[in-house]
């Protein structure tokens, strides 16, 4: 049986240890892959958050902007700058929803489609090297074990 870490992840803690604390070694992890994507995405060029916004309307579009800035965990002022920088780059294109006229939703252009797919072949093998090591069980109870964290933040 495994030893408790729970008590000493606990910043109130005397006992605190930064290596028990949950949010200290996801921040970790993120930032180590945001330094390794971002290189690669430079290749194309392109930065993290027209990455995220690919990726989103990749798997679903159109998307209403503060839909995807929801789902990039971007704040809606920067999502607005970034829909502007990605228009000029001709990634995306918007139009006026057909439920709500007030909502702007977003698309990819042919561009954008090209873009993505690109991104996609770059960043593939490093998605490889990240998992390596993982049983499938593991991959699928980190991912579980990471929506519960994020729910019980609610």
């Amino acid at each position: 049986m495994s030893e408790d870490l729970r008590p000493y992840g606990n910043p109130g803690s005397d006992e605190f240890r930064l290596d028990a604390y949950p949010f200290y070694l996801l921040n970790r992890a993120a930032s180590r892959y945001n330094h390794v994507i971002e290189t690669e995405l430079r290749k194309l060029p392109i930065d993290i958050p027209t990455w995220r916004v690919l990726m989103i309307l990749g798997e679903q579009e159109p998307l209403a902007i503060g839909q995807v800035a929801k789902s990039a965990v971007i704040n809606i002022s920067t999502m607005m700058r970034i829909v502007e920088r990605m228009m000029k780059a001709d990634l995306i294109e918007t139009r006026t929803s057909e439920q709500d006229g007030r909502v702007k939703e977003l698309s990819l252009t042919e561009l954008g489609h090209e873009t993505l797919k690109r991104a996609r072949e770059l960043t593939a093998p490093l998605y490889e090297d990240i998992i390596k090591g993982f049983s499938a069980a593991e991959f699928s109870r980190l991912l579980q074990m990471l929506s519960r964290l994020y729910d019980n933040l609610a």
